[in-house]
């Protein structure tokens, strides 16, 4: 992709979902670029609309209103298996929980996107390799995911999204499920593999100090973009803005639909967000009256 493409614009991008005949905005008019290499962290309390955008940024959901364009490519004129081939070859997914294959050796795992390039089997693990071996786990290939650590998992992961050279890669809270040290070490490599690659960070999270780590910050309240370092004509809200709590904390009514078990992006029942993001797939439809992306909250 050319590097005067951005990787992600959206203009004027809305979500509104139907539960029980009732329309439920989660976005109301997001414009924001995504350019190449951007580090980017993704902020606002719950129900704010971060999840929501999340899907709409990698190709899972598809936006109510506004143009949203993924590596130039206008995501309202695409079909669904051309969306998923686009989503596969342009967005690499990292979550939370990891979304291992459990059964499954870590080379595997890393390899699992590109059995849908058609690659052979061969140069698939000949490229996962090298790529767990990026990330600092060249003696782990052939380790099932309960033989690795969390961070050793994370790790994994983080090469199953960066295996199909993707232009953007978008963590939805990666170092949560780790501890102080363990996080701080995979975000420096995040942050190495994006300074080196010139792949566009895009992170959600909770976690001031995280967020404090990136190049541009941007801020979400009850669906709409309240801050964005990048433009002179928003400023970050102070952080207890409107409740003397900290924003994580912030009670908020909530715009986004949030699943049973709390899924995030790409997260539908079952866990299978990874495999979902890894394979470029769509989640399943929703039975009516949920909503169909079965997002976090966010």
């Amino acid at each position: 992709m050319s590097s005067t493409v951005p990787a992600i614009e959206a203009v004027d991008v809305s979500r509104t979902y139907q539960l029980d005949g009732v329309s439920v905005p989660a976005l109301r008019g997001v414009t924001l670029t995504v350019a190449s290499g951007d580090y980017v962290a993704l902020v606002g309390p719950s129900g704010s609309g971060k999840s929501t955008l999340m899907h709409l940024l990698g190709g899972l959901d598809r936006p109510t209103g506004g143009r949203l364009a993924i590596g130039g490519r206008e995501v309202a004129g695409l079909s669904a298996p051309e969306l998923a081939t686009l989503r596969n070859e342009t967005i690499g997914f990292v979550f939370q929980a990891f979304h291992l294959l459990p059964r499954t050796s870590a080379v595997d795992n890393v390899a699992l996107p590109l059995v849908y390039r058609g690659v052979g089997a061969r140069q698939r693990r000949q490229r996962a390799a090298a790529m767990l071996g990026r990330v600092g786990l060249g003696h782990r290939l052939d380790h099932r995911p309960n033989q690795l650590s969390g961070g050793e998992q994370q790790r994994v992961a983080i090469a199953r999204a960066l295996v199909t050279d993707p232009a953007v890669l978008l963590a939805d809270e990666p170092t949560g499920n780790l501890d102080s040290v363990t996080g701080a070490a995979v975000l420096e490599l995040l942050e190495e593999l994006n300074a080196d690659s010139g792949v566009a960070l895009v992170m959600v999270t909770h976690d001031q100090e995280v967020a404090a780590r990136a190049r541009r910050r941007i801020t979400l309240r009850d669906g709409v973009v309240v801050a964005d370092s990048a433009r002179s004509d928003l400023h970050d809200p102070p952080l207890s803005a409107g409740s003397g709590l900290p924003e994580t904390l912030v009670p908020a009514p909530s715009a986004e639909p949030r699943s049973a078990s709390g899924s995030g992006p790409g997260c539908p029942p079952g866990g299978s967000g990874g495999a979902t993001g890894a394979t470029g797939r769509l989640p399943r439809p929703a039975a009516a009256g949920t909503d169909a992306s079965d997002g976090d909250a966010g």
